[in-house]
């Protein structure tokens, strides 16, 4: 029979990480489930050490390593269940988490998307979240374009859904989540439980998020979402303003660096933003 959720695990050069939230899957309260992991081409030892842990809802996939948009979405092409979840390998969710998460999922109106709250912890030390980085229910696209207010570790959604948003964009080295959901924030409802059922372990130093110039890929998907059909011109204003203040700040830093290329570059995005017609 299949699966009911199919949990999906991309992991690069995570050994010990990806140990734990495997094992963190493995003790859901809820058993209906197949574990898929992705390994995206690492060479640490991953793959034994998957192997050692012990249960037969454990599916391994190794490729060449391609990022972890194409890790994600490949582990979604191999799935079988109705819903998929996905955790990232520096994550763990508490035990409950796919129960209470499917329970509450069942009062939502149809083709919901749905996330949890999280603990963060950075460094090994619990942080609070600050104010910017509060999660919203229900047609949230507006709230999603300052910065990435959905957590791929906390979602859980219908596949058929994932499917006709077309997944992960593999063309992004990073912020493949911030345009994940911008897309999906234009055509379906998201809402947040007010339970933190996963813990997001931080401060490692191969962390995407560490990296500068983030604000490069943030600002790709954001000219991307402008062709989307969907896009009212209420929004279309919104994502434009968007742009222009993430490009101003990704030219001053050209320019601080030296980089005149990067600097007309973005200048120059700034004002065809501005004048759109033009």
């Amino acid at each position: 029979m299949k699966p009911l959720v199919s949990v999906i695990i991309p992991t690069y050069q995570r050994r010990i990480f990806v140990c734990d939230a495997i094992r963190s899957v493995v003790s859901q309260s809820f058993s209906d489930i197949e574990i898929i992991v992705v390994d995206d081409g690492s060479d640490d030892g991953t793959r034994s050490a998957v192997s050692a842990i012990e249960d037969d809802r454990i599916i391994y996939l190794w490729q060449k390593h391609a990022g972890v948009s194409s890790a994600r979405n490949e582990g979604v092409l191999n799935s079988r269940g109705k819903f998929v979840a996905f955790l990232d390998s520096d994550d763990v969710w508490l035990p409950e988490k796919i129960e209470k998460q499917l329970a509450f999922m069942n009062e939502l109106p149809a083709d919901s998307i749905c996330q949890t709250e999280e603990i963060w912890i950075r460094d090994g030390r619990r942080m609070n979240p600050s104010n910017h980085h509060k999660k919203h229910s229900g047609w949230i696209f507006r709230e999603c374009l300052p910065l990435c207010i959905v957590s791929p570790s906390a979602v859980m959604m219908e596949r058929r859904i994932f499917d006709d948003l077309g997944g992960f964009d593999e063309n992004l080295p990073a912020c493949e989540d911030y345009d994940l959901w911008l897309r999906a924030s234009l055509r379906h409802q998201i809402f947040t439980m007010d339970e933190a059922l996963i813990v997001k372990r931080g401060g490692h130093s191969d962390q995407l998020s560490k990296q500068w110039g983030l604000d490069i890929h943030r600002v790709s998907a954001l000219q991307k979402i402008l062709s989307d059909p969907l896009l009212t011109d209420e929004y279309a204003k919104l994502v434009r303003a968007d742009i222009v203040r993430r490009s101003k700040i990704l030219a001053d830093g050209a320019k601080k660096r030296g980089n005149l290329e990067m600097f007309e570059k973005y200048a120059r995005l700034c004002d065809e933003s501005l004048s759109p017609s033009s």
